[in-house]
């Protein structure tokens, strides 16, 4: 029988065949392990303690918002410990059973919550906000896989609703808008620390882990606002019973300390609830209407000229002039809302008490020193009162946030009635400006003439503990001098007690008090220009002391449905009602 070489070597071929094959296979093995282990070794520790390293970013303690209360200080906002609920649907076993056992400890609907933990594409969702700590150890006492909560300061206000758009709110990011929350932002919210953490498969810190790294945060500052806590609540009652009456569309006024620039009390209405500020449909709501508001404030600026009259020496306290009840500017007629016109032999005192444009258009006329015309010196003249001795046109303090500059147009003559555009400007139209911009004016005019910048916050205290304290900060000297101050004064007390015999009962102060002051009924510039024939606003600035001013008040209400002029209709009875309360409660001294 004849053996065929190839078939009995085939066997053999192919058993080497596969030997070789295997030695290659794991010489291939031993390489890659070689290359994993030695080459790459650094790389794939590190790779694997990233996955397992987490990093956390803890959360600050916002710093704290209170008020003076007499000698004492009380907390207008704190922080309140609550915890989010949140869920990894890609880690979370029988959403169904989970939903049952969540609903058990925190309320709400299974089927909702069932069906949050089954969101795709994500892996985290919050189930709930907002759960107290008695409900966070009650749902991780289920130890459910991938739902978690996680501790959150809150902002909760023990005062209510009271000085809202002052404080304005923190949202659910954590940041603060609007307000003292927002203007404070950066302050309060302190700096955020850091965890990095060595985490167990589902992705929970292990506390004891050698390698865990910390960085702790630092709490935010402790503000302590200028604010009198029972002037506040008065303020806000009187605005909140006047409204009642006027429903004006707004209503601003703001308490200010002369002195100093320190702000007492300011309100709003309508207001909201902080606590609730998720329900607030209209924005404009947030917004604090006494320096964010800047309307034309009509004839409170009235002694405002005045005093850059009588200051820059164009009359005297005892000057008289002829008052002709009109006037005619470029070719448009000035006339006064007084029934007898204001013709006759008039004063700069009875400028004020009849509220005469007539009279106020003659003041500008005589700081141009030209009789019975307007010119440029005239014009500059005022202009430089308004924006460089008053500050209007200008933001009357950064640290408050947004506010309305409001306007005031150049002296230049642009050709489009410059005159008249001045002229009107003498008794607070053609021109913008905000309540606290007002208040801010006239308190350095009855003050003996420096300019202290409008501030709230009193206080500033650390995590250290050490507390700065605001001073008051004098933005200009000389606005009108002492002799100024001294003479505008008792015309402004003249026209209370006027107003007072005139039919105003709640304008009875007694001769032991020093109270002084100016309505103002605006008109309402229409869009496309012109101004609305039958809604007016109302206004009024004044001042309260003994022997000398001790608060400005200043109060803006905005079209009030009233019969009458608006400034003494709405403007001028707020103003009494508050002036009595700073008589009878806040300590104002009577004059020596």
């Amino acid at each position: 029988m004849e053996h065929n070489p190839a078939r009995l070597a085939s066997p053999v071929m192919r058993a080497r065949l596969w030997y070789v094959l295997l030695l290659l296979v794991f010489g291939v093995f031993m390489i890659r392990l070689f290359y994993l282990q030695v080459i790459r070794h650094d790389y794939y520790v590190k790779l694997a303690a990233n996955s397992q390293f987490k990093e956390y970013e803890v959360q600050a303690p916002r710093g704290t918002i209170s008020a003076h209360l007499g000698d004492k200080t009380v907390p207008l906002v704190l922080n309140q410990k609550l915890f989010v609920l949140y869920a990894d649907p890609t880690l979370v076993k029988k959403p169904d059973v989970a939903a049952e056992k969540i609903q058990r400890a925190i309320g709400g609907n299974t089927d909702d919550i069932e069906k949050l933990l089954r969101t795709k594409d994500t892996r985290y969702v919050i189930v709930k906000k907002k759960l107290t700590p008695e409900q966070s150890e009650k749902v991780l006492a289920y130890k459910l896989p991938g739902v978690g909560t996680q501790q959150v300061n809150y902002r909760t206000y023990p005062q209510g609703s009271l000085a809202a758009q002052t404080l304005g709110f923190v949202n659910d990011e954590g940041k603060g808008n609007y307000g003292v929350e927002g203007a404070y932002n950066s302050q309060l919210a302190g700096k955020p620390g850091e965890l990095k953490a060595v985490t167990d498969i589902n992705g929970v810190p292990l506390a004891a882990n050698s390698e865990n790294l910390s960085v702790a945060p630092v709490a935010g500052e402790d503000l302590t606002l200028t604010l009198d806590m029972g002037m506040q609540a008065g303020l806000e009652q009187i605005l909140a019973a006047q409204q009642a009456k006027l429903k004006a569309k707004q209503l601003n006024a703001v308490i200010m300390d002369p002195n100093t620039g320190a702000i007492k009390a300011m309100a709003n209405i309508p207001s909201f609830d902080p606590a609730k500020y998720q329900e607030v449909d209209d924005a404009s709501l947030f917004q604090n209407g006494v320096y964010t508001n800047a309307i034309e404030p009509g004839s409170v600026m009235k002694p405002l000229t005045a005093a850059a009259a009588l200051d820059t020496g164009a009359v005297n306290a005892n000057t008289t002039y002829f008052d002709p009840a009109q006037w005619v500017i470029d070719g448009f007629t000035i006339k006064n809302i007084e029934e007898d016109g204001g013709s006759g032999t008039q004063s700069v005192k009875t400028i004020l008490n009849l509220s005469l444009n007539t009279g106020a258009t003659w003041l500008l006329m005589q700081m141009g020193g030209s009789g019975n015309d307007i010119n440029t010196k005239g014009r500059t003249t005022w202009y430089n009162y308004l924006t460089d001795h008053y500050q209007f046109g200008k933001v009357t303090n950064p640290e408050l946030g947004y506010q309305a500059e409001g306007a005031v147009k150049g002296p230049k003559d642009d050709g489009a009635a410059i005159d008249l555009t001045y002229a009107n400007m003498t008794f607070g139209q053609a021109m913008t400006a905000s309540a606290l911009q007002m208040a801010g004016a006239l308190s350095a005019t009855v003050n003996g003439g420096t300019y202290y910048q409008p501030y709230l916050v009193d206080q500033k205290t650390g995590g250290d503990g050490k507390a700065v304290t605001t001073e008051p900060k004098a933005v200009k000297s000389g606005v009108v001098s002492q002799a100024t101050s001294n003479a505008l004064i008792p015309m402004m007390e003249y026209t209370v007690k006027q107003h007072y015999l005139a039919g105003a009962p709640y304008l009875n102060f007694g001769s032991q008090y020093s109270v002084g002051g100016k309505t103002g009924t605006a008109q309402i510039p229409k869009n496309g220009g012109g101004y609305k024939e039958d809604d007016f606003n109302g206004t009024y600035v004044g001042f309260v002391g003994g022997d000398k001013p001790q608060y400005v008040i200043a109060v803006y209400a905005i079209e009030p449905q009233v019969k009458g002029y608006a400034g003494s209709q709405a403007g001028q009875p707020i103003f009494g009602d508050i002036a009595h309360m700073l008589i009878n409660n806040f300590g104002v001294a009577p004059r020596s």
